[in-house]
């Protein structure tokens, strides 16, 4: 059986696991919004196993109860050190809600998929909690939520300006970002005596303190001063302008640190650390993980997160894209951090060992699968940089894109006798393929990059994402001319034709972004339609903190222009956009041509609709797609 090895191979979660340990007591005891999965594409586990490998006392409580006595929140007791608080590996409003405010069904990261184990702002409940319990006790912040959250921000879910989760959730201090480096100094400070309010001089940690204190001295850094919290809700302009000094200095090789008044108290945001190199990274991933979910839920069902990646392997962090409705790279920087083949192996290894593995690893990849080993020819200059994307609006000439490392890894993973097939599940950067894009293809690394892809590692269907059509919206996106989607299909098919495969290319779509109009929208639909595709699966935009878009979304204008950019906001209005990606389904028929019609479009109409806008029958084979 899988879980039938000895519970001391997991992070204690009780006393009496602790006890099998010869421990009474705990350092540190990390609260959790998330299952308790011992894997390194689970956060509580990453932080876990670090304050294991430092030699401390560690217990995790997931997912407690916030509604009864709090029993859950004493059972380890009350830890030396700290308390680490995270909401888990989504924001929990995101995890919650759909980009429509409907409240999700299912949870991911919960045994059997269950919803309701986490609460709402769970780090803010989990940490007001804590703070009522022990106030003498720090807690400390940290994971996607805290981070994205470590600013004055904007609430889609409460459609209001809030402050950094440090005012609401009482928290003594904050990690942002991939926390092994600033948790390593943190822990080891601590192991010295040294105390937790001593922490303020570290990197890519967030505190608050009274205005009327100096800041903490450090003479590499210089200091950026946002406009206040207060001065935000007043001035839109002011919140986007600071935005961009934010996600600015959020992807400088060497940043400054940033303060903003609140209240009566200063936020201080330290610069992040320079990448983790690939023996910091390969340190955090070879930790002895039993990647495995704890023995406790073996009654409660599967973690359908975790079955999602139990036979995944993750290569890098990171991502240079700075698309403007993604907060990668306001959590993992614009820098890529890649794992040597050496413990990219060693996981490989790690995944056969698995009692359910078939021979089927489900995916090599990364926040984008094909940016492994990509980086600055010339460092310097990327020490200069401050744009928050390396390929827009065109790529930058000091950008190392060669796929050879990355093709010869798939390669390696291929000839392993033991796996049968190693897919690429993540999504991949098509424009990086593009060789009008990215002319950096006089190898032909690009076509052999696509052709070991097509050939070897695709599951029936390869993910894409042009997320538009149109290039206003794509501007606004930081993504590239559709143009480029043409010719990436063109290379596709042509490959495909040449080993005779007939895998789908899947596109993927936003509708209702910052900047698209509801014609734009009827035309996705009809260029999509013209090229064959039929779209099943669609995104309605939804503003997350930290992102260009979210800015847009609240304030009506870029944060880098300060000029207005038309955005859809009512329910209707996001409605309304989604229609337009099912124009086959007649109930939507009728509705899409008086659309049209109104907006003088009726070219667009019978692009779209053809024979079917006087409800004739739809076509055997599209019945069929649909299920009837």
């Amino acid at each position: 059986m899988i879980n039938e090895r000895p519970l001391s191979d997991w992070i204690p979660m009780s006393l009496k696991e602790a006890e099998k340990r010869g421990w009474e007591e705990f350092d540190v005891i990390l609260i959790s919004g998330d299952a308790y999965v011992d894997h390194p594409a689970f956060g509580t586990a990453v932080v876990a196993r670090i304050i294991e490998d430092e030699g401390l006392k560690i217990g995790i409580v997931a997912q407690p109860n916030w509604k009864d006595d709090l029993r859950d929140f004493k059972k380890l007791g009350k830890p030396k050190l700290f308390f680490g608080v995270t909401a888990g590996c989504m924001d929990s409003m995101v995890n919650h809600y759909t980009a429509n405010k409907r409240l999700r069904s299912t949870d991911a990261y919960t045994p059997g998929g269950q919803a309701g184990f986490r609460p709402d702002y769970a780090s803010t409940v989990y940490s007001t909690i804590l703070k009522e319990l022990y106030p003498d006790v720090p807690v400390l912040l940290g994971g996607i939520e805290a981070s994205l959250r470590r600013i004055t921000h904007y609430d889609y879910w409460k459609d209001a300006l809030m402050p950094s989760i440090l005012v609401d959730s009482k928290a003594d201090a904050l990690v942002y970002g991939m926390g092994e480096q600033p948790l390593r100094a943190f822990l080891q400070m601590l192991k010295k005596g040294i105390p937790f309010h001593h922490a303020k001089t570290l990197n890519q940690i967030a505190f608050l303190q009274d205005e009327s204190l100096p800041l903490p001295k450090n003479k590499q850094w210089e200091t950026v001063e946002l406009s206040s919290h207060e001065k935000c809700l007043s001035d839109k302009i002011a919140y986007a302008a600071n935005f961009k000094i934010v996600e600015v200095e959020s992807n400088k090789w060497e940043a400054n640190r940033i303060i903003q008044k609140v209240g009566d108290k200063v936020l201080v945001i330290n610069p992040p650390y320079k990448t983790m190199t690939e023996n910091e990274i390969d340190k955090s991933f070879d930790l002895p993980y039993t990647r495995l979910p704890h023995p406790k839920y073996k009654k409660r069902g599967s973690i359908p997160a975790y079955e999602m990646i139990k036979f995944s392997i993750n290569m890098h962090r990171g991502c240079f894209g700075g698309c403007s409705f993604c907060t990668i790279s306001a959590h993992q920087g614009k820098f890529i951090a890649s794992r040597s083949e050496k413990s990219i192996f060693k996981e490989v290894e790690a995944v056969i060992e698995h009692p359910e593995f078939k021979g089927y690893i489900s995916d090599l990849g990364g926040p984008s699968a094909n940016m492994y080993k990509m980086k600055g020819k010339d460092e310097a200059i990327c020490a200069r940089c401050t744009s928050p994307s390396c390929i827009h609006p065109v790529i930058c000439n000091n950008l190392d894109t060669s796929h050879k490392p990355l093709t010869e890894l798939y390669r390696k993973v291929d000839a392993h006798p033991k796996v049968k097939k190693a897919f690429v599940g993540s999504g991949i950067r098509y424009d990086l393929l593009v060789d009008d894009f990215n002319k950096n293809n006089e190898d032909g690394n690009h076509d052999e990059y696509i052709e070991q892809v097509v050939t070897r590692h695709v599951s029936g269907r390869l993910k894409v994402a042009p997320e538009h059509t149109a290039d206003a919206t794509l501007r606004i996106m930081r993504k590239p001319s559709f143009k480029y989607f043409h010719k990436f299909k063109e290379k596709y098919d042509k490959i495909s034709e040449k080993h005779h495969l007939k895998q789908q290319l899947i596109p993927y779509f936003i509708s209702s972004h910052p900047g698209c109009e509801e014609t734009d929208m009827a035309e996705l639909a009809a260029e999509t339609k013209d090229m064959g595709f039929q779209l099943e699966q669609v995104q309605d935009f939804t503003p997350t903190p930290m992102t260009v878009a979210e800015v847009i979304y609240y304030s009506g204008i870029h944060p880098y222009t300060l000029k207005p950019v038309k955005t859809p906001k009512t329910k209707e209005e996001k409605l309304n956009q989604n229609r337009f990606f099912f124009w086959y389904k007649r109930e939507n028929q009728q509705w899409i041509k008086q659309r049209l019609e109104k907006a003088k479009r009726p070219d667009l109409s019978s692009k779209l609709l053809g024979e079917n806008t006087d409800k004739k029958p739809i076509p055997t084979w599209l019945e069929k797609r649909r299920g009837k």
